[in-house]
């Protein structure tokens, strides 16, 4: 049998590595995507699989029961089971029943009106659809016993780490364990889960089906897109042939009170009703199909018809259940559903998706229309559909003319359309799992998982399911378990890279960097700690210009404010240096007008863009329009092209409008935005520091080996710097100053707001004058303003800094860290900044510049 991975693996050298039964688990695919080339898709999920539906639950049922025996009969009665859609709702069911004792959550996009979201976990918004977790039973998730989380795979575990870490803030327990059907994690992160278990005081336990890794060449994800548009071609939409029957709806008896899945919550009664009914369901959809053929083994009897049982998106569970009836009942059945997740096609037998067909969302989803897909449908040889819905997708695009009836009739002779009514909450709804006694166990289920490799139809390969990662993005990391700053102040849309050496003398970076050998973020500069004389700077610094900023923030935040009438501003502070101007900004509008703004930081690196992940999960929690980016000052201004530039091409690609690239800053020296505090080049003490005055949190990185397409770029916190650490002192010292500066400020705003803030882009002439008068020719390694000065001084390996004359104790620090690393400070005059700091240019240990010096840090 040919493995569904080898016309992947043969054209870019992608390599499955592991236990035996991977290649009988999973398969390999592309997926029309421009951050990622390979997709690995599972044999036993159910997603894209007709596969048969004893096959698809026993893999779920089986590891219930690892987890059952793993926590014993009186944790089990204890636990929760949560599964996340939309790829793993039957999954997580499947492992509930395995458990008998467990109540049953999957998270959920689809919004139901007048049901409360559950913690902090997911919010509602305005904009799109979003994972929410909407139990009917507000008491489900705040019990003490194990909490189980159940996924298709177990890759880098920030999904599964961040929910967790997230809902243990409200709902602490002792115990959680980690279902899945793959463990794929690399080497890089097999030690996270016994950290985390550390960090949060608590037991987390891995169970898994099978365990690997994917090994992937350099250039991966070009060769992939290459691939991609090599064989993508637009799919018709055909139209049923007038001599087949139209499709036909049943109404299934479904027993009253008992819901069409784990949307708000499935209780071991539950599943105790619905296992009696199941026989009574499948007869009716039997009725329908015939009776199966109980002589088609005997020669020249003829073959049982292949039916095929189709769920719907998040509805799994159901149409798995009466895939399973029928197939106990004796029908040759196999399961799958349809999907968001779009794939690209390529009829081959070593490839995981054989046929695609496409047709429009009929659900009214709440991020509007779109195009889903049933994947391995058409040319399956299939008899008959029985296609399963909800009553809330049972709309007229499921029946139009390129609806979903429509495309599987013309491609299979019979189509059998049953609709479950959608479960509807009650107003309130009493606790159904807050006892600690072991109840009675529910019946388990007599389904007995058949071991791999699985049979598929036609003797083709069995054909497999994608993973939808990128709509399943963790939420933001904060105080204080990820940075000094409380956690109201910021969330972080990073990944946590703590425990990664990423560190390297700053005279090797630079090499590096200059060399091409690498891009700067994907390392970090060893932490400058600050000598006594230097701290002393900073703190006389800061006492002095305390006012002068707190005035920048009170100035560039209402004119944020005055901007965005009647709407609420979500500040998006750009890392690091952006993340203490946001915190100051929120805590303004809170002091001023008693408003609670959002804040987030994200990570954007120069030639890379913005993080797009960063945005996608932006876009699912708030309205793009109210996102304001934030940073902490401009120099020549290549960010706030870096930033344009971004959001183009995030728009493009993934089709979310409404961001606003000008970035508010509280000093624009260089007149590079229209929204700032000043355009002065003063010194803002927070420059004059790294981690310890930003919340212990490092620079931003970004390397493919630490970040995958699908997650957030990292950072690092340092921990161990917190006896340094003066990032809280920084803010409470200008915010001590609100009140004395108002006047001000009110001044200062109805000045600009009636100004022409049009940017000059003054800056970027100077910089490129200065690239070449001094022989530089590289507008990258000219750093204007204080901040980008002090940062090389800090950072880089600095070749001379040039002050205009007369700059006062705004360059005393300045000056100390250049007469510290043996720089030279150059005067001139007719400079637009106070100072710029110049980076050694085609640096090497053995270099000279244009002087014919080299530095090197002393």
């Amino acid at each position: 049998m040919v493995w569904t991975g080898t016309w992947v693996a043969e054209r870019l050298g992608v390599e499955l590595i592991g236990d035996e039964e991977l290649p009988a688990l999973l398969g390999l695919a592309l997926r029309r995507n421009p951050k990622r080339a390979h997709l690995l898709v599972s044999s036993v999920l159910g997603k894209h699989v007709p596969q048969r539906p004893s096959v698809v639950y026993g893999s779920g049922l089986g590891l219930g029961r690892r987890v059952r025996e793993l926590l014993g009969e009186e944790e089990a009665a204890r636990s929760v089971v949560l599964g996340y859609a939309e790829t793993a709702t039957a999954l997580g069911h499947a492992v509930a029943d395995g458990l008998g004792l467990a109540p049953y959550l999957h998270s959920t996009r689809r919004p139901v009106a007048g049901v409360a979201r559950a913690g902090g976990f997911e919010e509602s918004h305005s904009h799109a659809t979003s994972h929410l977790l909407l139990p009917e039973d507000t008491e489900l998730l705040a019990g003490d016993g194990p909490l189980v989380l159940v996924d298709d795979e177990f890759s880098t575990g920030n999904t599964v780490l961040n929910t967790v870490r997230t809902l243990h803030e409200r709902y602490p327990r002792k115990r959680y364990v980690v279902v899945a059907l793959v463990d794929m994690r690399s080497a890089a992160d097999l030690g996270r889960l016994d950290a985390f278990a550390e960090e949060i005081g608590a037991r987390v336990d891995l169970v898994a089906g099978a365990a690997g890794t994917v090994r992937l060449p350099e250039g991966v994800l070009e060769k992939g897109q290459a691939l991609v548009a090599e064989h993508e071609t637009p799919t018709p939409a055909p139209l049923r042939p007038a001599s087949r029957p139209a499709p036909v709806r049943i109404a299934l008896d479904w027993p009253e009170g008992v819901p069409d899945g784990g949307r708000h919550g499935f209780t071991p009664e539950h599943r105790t009703r619905l296992e009696q009914a199941l026989p009574a369901l499948a007869r009716r959809i039997g009725e329908e199909l015939g009776a199966p053929s109980v002589t088609a083994e005997e020669p020249g009897a003829p073959a049982a018809p292949r039916v095929l049982v189709l769920g719907f998106e998040e509805l799994m569970y159901a149409p798995l259940r009466l895939g399973t009836a029928l197939e106990d009942a004796g029908h040759d059945v196999s399961y799958s559903t349809t999907t968001r997740s779009p794939v690209l096609a390529v009829d081959d037998p070593g490839y995981a998706i054989r046929t695609r067909l496409v047709f429009p969302a009929h659900d009214d989803p709440a991020d509007g229309p779109g195009e889903r897909y049933a994947y391995n449908v058409a040319g399956a040889g299939f008899d008959a559909v029985v296609a399963v819905v909800d009553s809330t997708a049972d709309t007229p695009a499921l029946h139009a003319p390129d609806g979903l009836l429509a495309q599987l009739s013309a491609h299979v002779p019979r189509v059998v359309l049953a609709v479950i009514p959608s479960h509807t909450p009650t107003a309130t709804a009493a606790p159904t799992h807050r006892t600690t006694a072991v109840p009675t166990a529910a019946p388990l289920p007599t389904h007995t998982p058949t071991a791999p490799p699985y049979p598929s139809y036609d003797d083709r390969p069995p054909v497999t399911e994608a993973p939808e990662r990128s709509s399943m993005l963790p939420e933001p990391l904060r105080g204080p378990a990820f940075s000094s700053y409380a956690p109201e102040e910021v969330g972080w849309l990073l990944q946590d890279l703590s425990d990664v050496e990423l560190e390297a003398p700053t005279e090797e970076r630079e090499e590096a960097i200059q060399s091409g050998g690498a891009h700067y973020a994907e390392s970090l500069p060893v932490e400058y700690q600050p000598s006594p004389r230097y701290q002393e700077l900073f703190h006389s610094a800061l006492e002095t210009s305390a006012a002068r900023i707190a005035r920048a923030v009170g100035t560039v935040t209402e004119t944020v404010l005055a901007e965005c009438p009647g709407r609420r501003p979500v500040l998006v502070s750009l890392a690091r240096a952006g993340t203490p101007v946001g915190v100051l900004m929120r805590r303004w509008a809170q002091a001023r007008h008693g408003l609670d703004l959002p804040h987030y930081a994200v990570s954007i690196v120069r030639g890379r863009g913005i993080d797009a992940n960063a945005l996608r999960w932006l876009a699912a929690h708030h309205d793009p329009a109210d996102v304001v980016f934030v940073d902490g000052w401009t120099g020549k201004g290549a960010i706030t092209r870096e930033l344009a530039e971004a959001i183009r091409e995030f728009e493009a690609a993934e089709g979310v409008t409404g961001f606003d690239p000008e970035i508010a800053v509280l000093a624009d020296p260089g007149s590079c935005v229209r929204t700032y505090g000043t355009r002065e080049d003063f010194l803002i003490p927070s420059a004059c520091l790294n981690s310890t005055v930003s919340g212990l949190i490092s620079r931003t990185v970004l390397r493919a080996d630490l970040v995958g397409p699908d997650d957030f770029h990292g950072g690092k916190f340092y921990r161990e710097l917190a006896g340094s650490d003066v990032s809280n002192d920084f803010l409470d010292a200008v915010a001590a100053r609100f009140d004395e500066v108002a006047g001000s400020v009110d001044g200062d705003v109805k000045e600009l707001l009636a100004a022409d803030r049009t940017p000059t882009w003054e800056g970027w002439a100077a910089v490129e004058r200065i690239s070449e008068e001094y022989g530089i020719h590289d507008v990258n390694l000219v750093k204007p303003g204080v901040g980008e000065t002090t940062r090389v001084l800090l950072r880089r390996v600095p070749w001379k800094i040039l002050a205009r004359r007369g700059a006062g104790a705004d360059l005393a620090h300045v000056r100390l860290l250049a007469e510290q690393r043996g720089v030279p400070v150059e005067e001139v005059d007719e400079l637009p900044y106070s100072c710029v700091g110049l980076i050694h240019p085609q640096y090497t240990r053995g270099a000279t510049g244009a002087d014919g010096k080299a530095v090197v840090s002393q």
